[in-house]
């Protein structure tokens, strides 16, 4: 089936689960929220741009907002069913390689919304696909760090992002994708000066 696929069903299950009104970690977004933007970003070519290009994202998150109205067992049924018809992401090759990181980081943003969460255990293709992921975008997401930055996976690697006062993270794949993207609810060691350390924290991180 492949990351991608299996964290899609699994997301829709805890959304099927939870409902449509429980918190994630993103800011301001419950699970509807959340749902409704996996919608966009895979159903209409002329708001999906907005996620990343600020002077679009009014419209964006007006069609987002549509969405969000939308009877809950339909939204979830709209995520669980892929992309649209002709979308490129449609060819399995092409699911893995842009959706692994999105459905493993929108995943965890619901599990770890909520009260009492624990990491997953290690999963071999899953943690996989999570350092390829970090890998691809690390450099891009903490390219503003103040200071050096080494993530290391043990048993996957390295990625090092050069600077002054360097910071090691150590930890599992998608604990180091999270925060590559933003999100704090890790379990990681952070080892280093703690100055660097908290600015490497405070550090808006993501694409």
């Amino acid at each position: 089936m492949g990351v991608a696929t299996d964290e899609r069903q699994a997301l829709c299950g805890l959304f099927e689960e939870l409902g449509p009104d429980a918190p994630t970690l993103c800011e301001g977004w419950r699970t509807r929220d959340l749902a409704a933007h996996l919608v966009v970003r895979e159903h209409r070519l002329d708001a999906a741009a907005g996620i990343l290009v600020p002077f679009l994202a009014s419209h964006t998150e007006s069609v987002q907002r549509r969405y969000a109205t939308e009877p809950w067992e339909k939204l979830v049924d709209r995520v669980r069913s892929g992309p649209a018809l002709l979308w490129p992401t449609r060819l399995p090759p092409l699911n893995e390689l842009v959706n692994s990181a999105e459905f493993l980081v929108h995943h965890e943003d619901v599990r770890r919304g909520q009260e009492g969460w624990e990491p997953r255990p290690a999963e071999a293709a899953r943690d996989a696909a999570a350092w390829r992921s970090v890998r691809a975008i690390a450099k891009l997401t903490l390219r503003n760090s103040p200071v050096g930055v080494l993530l290391r996976a043990p048993g996957h690697g390295e990625v090092v992002l050069k600077g002054p006062d360097p910071v090691t993270l150590t930890g599992g794949p998608l604990e180091i994708l999270l925060f590559a993207f933003g999100r704090d609810a890790v379990r990681l060691e952070f080892d280093g000066e703690l100055t660097a350390i908290a600015r490497l924290k405070s550090l808006s991180r993501g694409l």
